[in-house]
């Protein structure tokens, strides 16, 4: 075997490794209950913060993806909520269903694959840097969901 085949068999084969070998990673539980209340996130682009617990109340606030509200009730398909942890911190109400209460988190640790569905075939849609830290949207099986701005991610957890 000369030197070229070598080197070309050795590439492919760390790149065939590389690639199935599992991504460690860090998930980091839900905080739970605080002093005020639970700790929420934000999950689409833009979020209205109203007065009342309806669509036509006034505007209070606007809040991003990845902003932390600390949510003090839910009723009714609404959440309550703290948008500072002081005294004087603006409050109001938000739709419940553009928010995770109380999430655990994934932190990545190196440079890792979001897929699409739950499948390594699957067209990847992302792929996160190390030390990315992400809302966690639901456990299934060997596959974490998560939050990507507004849309939702799989991620394959070898170490499961």
């Amino acid at each position: 075997m000369n030197k070229r085949s070598f080197f070309a068999i050795l590439t492919v084969l760390v790149i065939v490794l590389g690639s199935i070998c599992p991504v460690n990673a860090e998930i980091i539980p839900a905080l739970g209950e605080g002093q005020i209340g639970r700790q929420a996130v934000v999950l689409c682009e833009s979020l209205t913060v109203r007065q009342k617990a309806s669509t036509s109340a006034k505007v209070v606030a606007t809040l991003k993806y990845g902003d932390l509200p600390i949510v003090m009730k839910v009723t009714g398909g609404w959440a309550y909520c703290a948008l500072g942890d002081s005294e004087d911190s603006p409050v109001g109400w938000v739709n419940a269903d553009y928010i995770a209460i109380d999430p655990a988190w994934y932190r990545t640790s190196g440079k890792t694959r979001v897929y699409a569905w739950n499948s390594t075939k699957a067209p990847k849609v992302a792929l996160l840097d190390d030390n990315t830290t992400l809302p966690i949207l639901k456990v299934e099986g060997n596959w974490i969901v998560v939050s990507l701005r507004g849309a939702a991610g799989w991620i394959y957890n070898a170490s499961k």
